[in-house]
C-alpha cells in the first residue's frame, strides 16, 4: 500500500484542514484502498512549552470551517474548565492504534478530531479517547485502553516530536512529500492581521486543494508506477 505521513497535534485546527483535504484528495482519486495516511505527533504543546491556547483555537475555527464546511465544525461548547489542557494521550491512542491497523489509526485521529471540534469534549480525558475508539471499527479498543495505562507509546510520540524539530516537520499539519519533503499546510497560506494576540485575526491567503491530489498522485506513482505510467509514450 502507499503511505504519506502527516505530522500534526489533533487540537490543531489547521492540521485538521490538512487531514480532512488530504483525505477528500484521497477518495477523488479512488485510491482510498490503495494510499495510507500515516500519523505521526507534533504535540504544539511541547513545542510550545504550554496548553494549546482556546484563543487562538476559538480565532482559527471560522476560517478552518469555511474550508471545510462539511465537517461540522463548532466553536467550544463545554464548560471552560472542561478545556483540553493536553493532546498527549490522544496523540499516543492514535500511535498505539496504528500499531495493530493503519486504518485503524486514520479511524482514531479522525474521530478525537470529530470529538474536540464538532462535539466539545475533552479529549484529554482517558474515557473521552476510549469513547472515540470505541467508535472506530478497525481499533483494538483494548490495546488502545492497555496504551494508556501503561504509557507504552509516549515514548513513540517523543520520537516522532524528536524527529519533527529535527526538520521532518516545520509545523503542525506537515505532509511529507514522497520525495522526503516535508510540506507545511500544502496549497494553503494564512496570515494573521490586526496586531499580535489578543488582538488581531486570522486570513486566509491562498488555498489550492490541487496540492492536495498532486501530493496523492505522487505517492501512487511511488508505490504503483506501471500503472501511474500507463498511457503514456
Amino acid at each position: 500500500m502507499a503511505e504519506l505521513v502527516v505530522y500534526s497535534d489533533v487540537l490543531c485546527p489547521w492540521a485538521t484542514v490538512v487531514v480532512l483535504e488530504l483525505r477528500a484528495a484521497r477518495t477523488r482519486a479512488g485510491a482510498d484502498d490503495e494510499l495510507a495516511i500515516v500519523h505521526r505527533a507534533l504535540p504544539l504543546e511541547l513545542l510550545l512549552e504550554r496548553p494549546v491556547a482556546r484563543r487562538v483555537v476559538d480565532a482559527e475555527i471560522p476560517v478552518c470551517a469555511a474550508l471545510t464546511p462539511d465537517f461540522g465544525w463548532s466553536l467550544w461548547q463545554g464548560r471552560p474548565e472542561e478545556y483540553p489542557v493536553t493532546g498527549l494521550p490522544a496523540a499516543e491512542a492514535v500511535r498505539a492504534a496504528g500499531d495493530r491497523s493503519t486504518r485503524g489509526a486514520e479511524q482514531l485521529d479522525l474521530e478525537l478530531r470529530r470529538a474536540f471540534f464538532v462535539r466539545s469534549r475533552c479529549i484529554s480525558l482517558r474515557h473521552e479517547v476510549l469513547a472515540a475508539a470505541a467508535a472506530c471499527p478497525d481499533v483494538d479498543v483494548a490495546h488502545v485502553a492497555d496504551a494508556l495505562d501503561t504509557g507504552r507509546y509516549r515514548a513513540s510520540v517523543m520520537a516522532d516530536f524528536a524527529a519533527a524539530r529535527a526538520g521532518a516537520a516545520p509545523c503542525s499539519g506537515t505532509v511529507v512529500h514522497p520525495d522526503g519533503t516535508a510540506i507545511c499546510s500544502p496549497g494553503i497560506r494564512t496570515a494573521w492581521i490586526g496586531g499580535p494576540m489578543p488582538h488581531g485575526i486570522p486570513v486566509l491567503v491562498e488555498h489550492d486543494p490541487t496540492a492536495y491530489d498532486e501530493l496523492v498522485s505522487a505517492a501512487l506513482a511511488v508505490r504503483y508506477p506501471a500503472v501511474a505510467g500507463a498511457g503514456s509514450a
